[in-house]
């Protein structure tokens, strides 16, 4: 294989790794937090089977609004985390959340 080549596979390789690592990063937190907050109702990995509580991977990019409003207020058998979660846990969770959409 010529040097060129060689670089440039590299390099395509390189930047392929970098992003996927980038990716997983930016979720890791909201990760964490959904195991601690929100796994023991919604699911493991959001995975939610049960039926009875919202499938959070259902949750639209239009409706940011609807989930802050439901993590900071409570929504029927969902108890408030206000003073709870700071304004950034919260963003981390909806991170995660959008990066695990549902997908037909």
């Amino acid at each position: 294989m010529r040097p060129a080549r060689v670089i440039l596979v590299t390099s395509c390789i390189i930047v392929t790794l970098t992003i996927a690592v980038a990716e997983e990063d930016s979720t890791t937190p909201g990760a964490k937090l959904y195991e601690k907050y929100c796994a023991n109702c919604h699911g493991d990995e959001l995975h939610n089977n049960s039926g009875i509580v919202f499938d959070l991977r259902r949750l639209n990019a239009d409706e940011h609004a609807r989930f802050v409003n439901s993590v900071q207020h409570g929504k029927n058998a969902m108890p408030s985390w206000q003073g709870v979660l700071t304004t950034e846990q919260v963003e981390a969770l909806w991170t995660y959340i959008r990066a695990h959409e549902y997908r037909p």
